[in-house]
């Protein structure tokens, strides 16, 4: 009786967004041919709606399950070091992007470099990326959570195919402005909810957390840690700088805004709840260590079935599928954005149906997702692995950033090579050979991309130009 008392909340809340959702854009007519109405939802967001649907988008399983998986303080650090990351996209980035009128983050180089081949290799890159690490671990994450909070006998990979339908509806028929709506209207309930979990997690252990080992309660990682204290110094900053301030998935929310300074109070907002989410992606594990012992990434889904009344855990596993399906859609939408404004339009043909061309490709992003989950069902840390292949792409993407933010007459062709370079430098170093820690790696990758950029860009391909930096006299 209690499992169906928590369907019958689950499904009923769920509907109730979507329904919610549809009012809300039912009436809006779409030109299919305008990719920055379709894309960036008419650049007509408000900033409560740009905070909430940041948040969500970024707060998803992977986050919550992940991080309450390592079951360690130390994991903090990846939203405490996010604030910097905001900011530098609040205060420089934004209004660089607004500046040139982007529909993607990757237009900005097209227009800094006058070639939309830099373009498309970001493009190809990013979408890489998401096709091939973000959405398959979405998927297995939000399915770990569902099976291991409810108890159910059904797979893994079956709800990974329910939330991959449900997802792909959101992100074919919404576009932006559905999936922005329905993120603020769960993140208000994942916030308060998380809180609620936090606190009844404390409640159970008598706010006592003696006996769980000093190493999984501090904030400075030893050399064998997930984190190391002196990757803070290194490459973290720049894995934020590149998550918040390039990656269309994020930053397309911001640029969907109603101005820059609409998107800079948004992303503001966003900064003040990235300090308080530890609380709801982090405490929980800990706690979950004093009551089960090491159990991985099944800790919150077996604290939250645990500790909330059946009731209750029904309408937090409304909030927590409303998390991945956010997370899972906003990327299938960038996705559809990265391909249909910066290769078919640019390439193919500049008046396609943008509605048409990115439900394709949401269906093929969604078909290879589903088909990598029992990949990542093999990992031992989901946040960990995750973080570690972001690399792949991640560094060598904002090299191409750096140099076309930073430099003046750095040449096209060199990014290009330096893009390739980047991308195959750290794939030596996460699967042939790793002398250091990931994150370390990660900064020598990018900083290694930049010289041979620069280098080959003076010496090679324009040796007649000087590079000097943008603020040079």
């Amino acid at each position: 009786m209690e499992q169906v008392i928590q369907l019958v909340i689950f499904f009923g809340l769920t509907s109730l967004v979507g329904f919610i959702t549809y009012l809300k854009c039912r009436k809006i007519v779409r030109d299919t041919s305008d990719s920055k109405d379709y894309f960036l939802a008419g650049g007509g967001l408000s900033w409560v709606v740009v905070a909430g649907s940041l948040m969500m988008t970024n707060i998803s399983a992977e986050q919550i399950v992940g991080m309450n998986g390592a079951q360690a303080l130390l994991v903090a650090w990846w939203e405490i070091a996010a604030a910097v990351g905001l900011i530098i996209l609040a205060k420089w980035l934004i209004p660089i992007y607004y500046k040139y009128n982007c529909t993607t983050t990757t237009e900005l180089l097209e227009r800094k470099y006058n070639d939309k081949g830099i373009r498309a290799m970001v493009s190809v890159l990013f979408m890489l990326g998401y096709a091939f690490i973000l959405l398959p671990v979405v998927l297995y994450t939000g399915s770990l959570f569902m099976k291991s909070m409810f108890g159910l006998s059904i797979s893994v990979i079956a709800l990974a195919v329910i939330f991959a339908v449900v997802g792909a509806i959101y992100a074919i028929f919404g576009g932006l402005r559905a999936i922005a709506i329905s993120d603020s209207l769960n993140g208000i309930g994942l916030l308060l909810m998380g809180i609620l979990v936090s606190y009844l997690a404390l409640n159970a252990v008598n706010w006592d957390l003696s006996g769980v080992p000093l190493e999984r309660l501090t904030l400075i990682g030893d050399d064998q840690s997930d984190i190391p204290w002196h990757t803070l110094l290194t490459g973290m900053v720049f894995i934020q700088i590149f998550y918040w301030g390039t990656n269309m998935v994020i930053t397309q929310r911001a640029l969907a805004a109603k101005s820059v300074e609409e998107a800079q109070k948004g992303l503001y907002a966003a900064v003040v709840m990235k300090l308080i989410i530890p609380i709801i992606v982090v405490l929980p594990g800990i706690v979950a260590y004093k009551l089960y012992g090491d159990v991985g990434d099944v800790a919150y889904g077996r604290l939250v079935g645990d500790i909330l009344p059946s009731w209750m855990s029904g309408a937090f596993a409304a909030v927590m599928a409303g998390a991945v399906l956010s997370s899972f859609n906003s990327c299938l939408n960038s996705a559809a954005a990265l391909y249909t404004c910066d290769i078919h339009q640019n390439y193919i043909n500049p008046k396609a149906d943008v509605r048409k061309i990115g439900t394709r490709v949401a269906l093929v992003f969604t078909v290879i997702a589903l088909l990598l989950v029992p990949v990542f069902a093999e990992s031992k840390s989901i946040i960990s692995l995750l973080q570690k292949l972001n690399g792949l792409y991640s560094m060598p993407v904002l090299a191409a950033f750096i140099c076309a933010l930073v430099f003046k007459n750095v040449s096209a062709k060199a990014i290009k090579v330096g893009l390739v370079f980047g991308v195959l430098v750290y794939a030596v170093f996460t699967f042939v050979w790793s002398p250091l820690h990931f994150i370390h790696m990660m900064a020598i990758t990018l900083a290694a991309t930049i010289l041979v950029t620069l280098f080959l860009s003076r010496f090679v391909f324009s040796p007649q130009q000087d590079i000097t930096p943008l603020t040079a006299s």
